[in-house]
């Protein structure tokens, strides 16, 4: 059950911080906005280690160090969602990423990558995708 609140919760946020982050680069520029929302996101992260933190950053070296690029994914992130938002609707640029996500997702699972244990992408799931896709059709279908 914690999983999905967490979840809910993570969805609901990424939609809420795609809209600010999109409205505080209309005011400051993208760039600008992604730098000021990943330098507080860095601050609050270093506070949240200092306070939480119980592991150790001695373990990154032995890191696969592709996984060491998450990180950079960050910038890639922001300003992709701000510029969706930007030229689509909220509603319309959220579907499409939750379709992406979800399609990377299972190509994850399906092939078992990045130390992923293989998950079958089934028939059901491939009907679920369309209905997907379907919705933000039917959201972008002017009348």
């Amino acid at each position: 059950m914690a999983g999905i609140i967490f979840s809910i919760i993570a969805g609901a946020s990424m939609s809420i911080q795609g809209v600010m982050n999109t409205r505080l680069s209309d005011k400051i520029g993208i760039y600008e906005s992604n730098a000021f929302v990943q330098g507080t996101a860095f601050l609050l992260s270093l506070i949240a280690v200092w306070i939480m933190g119980k592991g150790s950053f001695k373990g990154i070296a032995e890191v696969n160090k592709f996984y060491l690029l998450g990180g950079v994914l960050g910038i890639i992130i922001t300003v992709t969602v701000m510029l969706g938002i930007g030229k689509l609707s909220p509603t319309v640029a959220i579907s499409i990423i939750l379709i992406s996500q979800l399609f990377v997702a299972a190509l994850i699972d399906a092939f078992g990558l990045m130390g992923s244990e293989k998950v079958a992408f089934t028939w059901n799931k491939y009907i679920g995708m369309a209905l997907m896709i379907g919705g933000v059709l039917l959201f972008k279908w002017k009348s």
